[in-house]
């Protein structure tokens, strides 16, 4: 007969892995929906977001500005860049500076696309999270001191 399983959880609602996996499952379907409407992906949605981010702080927004604002890899960032690109969303331009680097702009199609998608999913997230009620504010510090704190233990 099998040794038995040993689980250091009594159950799988003690484990913080198990819970935010579930958690993020759920979202995700749900965000799926609504860029499916607005033929995005959960990941070109994160990248042009990320742009726009970038785009209100500067012009020059290269291809591993993106990857560091949304924590992405680069190689995948240049794919969906590609991808995106072909849509027509954004465009990319010779660096003024840097021979090696792209600068990336959105293109009307892509600013319109990212503001009709930046409604869609804060709406649904207001929407998911708000089971949460007054606990929101902590749930977002908390996941933004872990986010920062295991940024920094990878570049260790």
């Amino acid at each position: 007969m099998p040794k038995e399983i040993e689980f250091q959880f009594k159950s799988p609602n003690e484990s913080p892995g198990y819970l935010l996996g579930q958690v993020t499952m759920l979202w995700q379907r749900k965000l799926k929906a609504i860029l499916d409407r607005l033929d995005l992906t959960q990941t070109q949605f994160v990248l042009l977001a990320a742009l726009g981010w970038l785009l209100k702080k500067s012009n020059a927004v290269t291809q591993v500005d993106i990857a560091n604002q949304s924590n992405t890899d680069r190689m995948m960032v240049s794919k969906v860049l590609r991808t995106l690109e072909k849509k027509k969303f954004i465009s990319r331009q010779e660096h003024l500076t840097d021979t090696r680097a792209k600068v990336i702009k959105l293109t009307s199609e892509g600013t319109e696309v990212l503001q009709k998608a930046l409604t869609v999913v804060e709406n649904t997230d207001t929407e998911f999270f708000s089971v949460l009620g007054h606990d929101l504010p902590s749930f977002n510090q908390s996941m933004s001191n872990l986010i920062e704190q295991k940024k920094e233990e990878q570049k260790d």
